[in-house]
């Protein structure tokens, strides 16, 4: 073979080009599609946090509480905008009463995670409230560091235990 027959290669991008990352493959777009369906996925989705579910213990919530967050996240689709459902569609979500509902939400208000903030609406009056979820995210975010460290703790075990005796680390 010849050097004729050869390309160069391209020659380095100028300094003043910054380099486009790489796109997502669609496949991986996908992925929560291969999991529960195209049309459950387009029905609809919520982001929750794993820190939000392993720290279920340690924020307090029992699983109606809990419960209670997943819905209000489903609501939350703007950062910039709380979420806003009436106590009756959360109610029958749950298949729980108006009053139950109100309770729960009382007591997440007590313990600092969420913050009702009531509205009205001209020629309506009181309409449903927001909900500011700030002090669970804080709390979440005070939580972090040390849901790392026990990983990353976890993970070095683990490296660990599966080495000869001879190289493990005390």
């Amino acid at each position: 073979m010849s050097d004729e027959n050869t390309v160069p290669p391209p020659p380095p991008p100028a300094p003043n080009v910054i380099a486009m990352p790489p796109r997502v493959a669609k496949d991986d777009r996908n992925k929560s599609q291969r999991k529960f369906g195209k049309p459950v996925i387009d029905y609809g989705f919520a982001i929750v946090p794993s820190l939000l579910m392993q720290a279920q213990h340690r924020l307090g919530l029992n699983p109606v509480q809990f419960n209670i967050i997943l819905h209000l996240i489903d609501f939350w689709w703007d950062a910039e905008k709380r979420p806003f459902p009436k106590k009756e569609t959360l109610a029958e979500r749950m298949n729980m009463s108006e009053r139950q509902i109100q309770r729960h939400i009382a007591e997440l208000e007590n313990a600092g995670l969420v913050k009702r903030i009531g509205r009205t609406k001209r020629g309506h009056g009181k309409i449903s409230n927001e909900y500011d979820l700030t002090g669970l995210i804080d709390r979440l975010k005070a939580l972090e560091p040390e849901f790392t460290d026990v990983r990353e703790e976890n993970k070095k075990k683990r490296k660990n235990v599966g080495l000869p005796s001879h190289k493990r680390k005390a």
